[in-house]
């Protein structure tokens, strides 16, 4: 018998190690592979290329709030499947696997805690939840998040990523766009600041509403923020775009933002703005 045929031979009695299919991570960005537990105390930003993956509600509430100190806020029912919407599938039956992935109730929630000791609730949009898609529960959970920040005195901060309006609710989606500017119009008579933070991607009707009408509008690095798509006014217009059209970057240098920060220096940017904004209010 070969060598060969002696190591097949071990081979074959030798049972396999299962692996876990989780430890490693592509990156969307340079395609480096990455262990998992590196990208997440690197709060899922690529060391390689700084390429900011999508995260959810949970991830945002880790990073941004005082340890131990904030409290996820419960999501307000609504009718579910108000016009018994149907395209491939039930609109009911997207729900239930939108929720069986994320494990959250819809794509809009909040929470109530302190960021460098000072009071902020702040609502996060889900992209993992169909899209981050804007609906009735998107629109009740943003007027619940302002109303827990006028309650406590505190500011509003929303984490925008959508594609657009929820197509399954029709109108009714598209009425959470003068629904929450009506609430923003609340928390600003209040007398409370409302903050933006633009992440990768967000568009449609969100972008057309509260994701641009902050007081304070802030963007990750590199994330898509658009009304509509590219192709689309390529093809409107005959021109061809900048390569860097519909970018955070885009935006700040044409004056739509006013700045472009690290997932890293979220915490202690939003700090020192809740100080300048309330604090320094109460000082004068």
């Amino acid at each position: 018998m070969s060598w060969i045929d002696r190591v097949r031979n071990v081979l074959a009695f030798t049972p396999k190690k299962d692996t876990p299919d989780n430890l490693w991570h592509k990156c969307k960005g340079c395609g480096q592979m990455t262990f998992v537990k590196e990208l997440e105390a690197n709060q899922h930003v690529c060391p390689h290329c700084d390429h900011h993956d999508r995260i959810g509600p949970a991830e945002r509430f880790q990073y941004l709030f005082d340890e131990g100190s904030y409290t996820v806020l419960p999501t307000p029912k609504v009718a579910e499947d108000p016009l018994k919407f149907r395209d491939q599938k039930p609109y009911p039956v997207r729900l239930k696997a939108a929720r069986a992935a994320t494990g959250e109730p819809d794509a809009f929630i909040n929470a109530s805690g302190t960021i460098l000791g000072r009071k902020a609730v702040i609502g996060v949009q889900d992209f993992a939840f169909m899209g981050g898609s804007m609906g009735q529960a998107v629109g009740e959970a943003f007027i619940q998040g302002v109303e827990a920040a006028i309650a406590a005195r505190a500011p509003f901060i929303a984490f925008t990523a959508s594609g657009g309006a929820r197509m399954q609710e029709g109108i009714l989606s598209l009425m959470q766009m003068p629904r929450t500017t009506v609430a923003i119009e609340m928390l600003h008579d209040a007398g409370l600041p409302y903050i933006v933070v633009l992440t990768d991607p967000t568009s449609g009707g969100v972008m057309a509403a509260y994701a641009m009408l902050g007081d304070v509008q802030i963007a990750e690095p590199r994330a898509t923020l658009a009304f509509t798509g590219r192709r689309v006014i390529e093809n409107t217009i005959r021109e061809k775009l900048p390569d860097d059209f519909q970018t955070s970057e885009y935006y700040r240098e044409h004056g739509l933002i006013d700045m472009v920060t690290h997932r890293k220096e979220l915490r202690e940017t939003l700090g020192q703005l809740i100080g300048l904004l309330c604090e320094g209010k109460k000082a004068a």
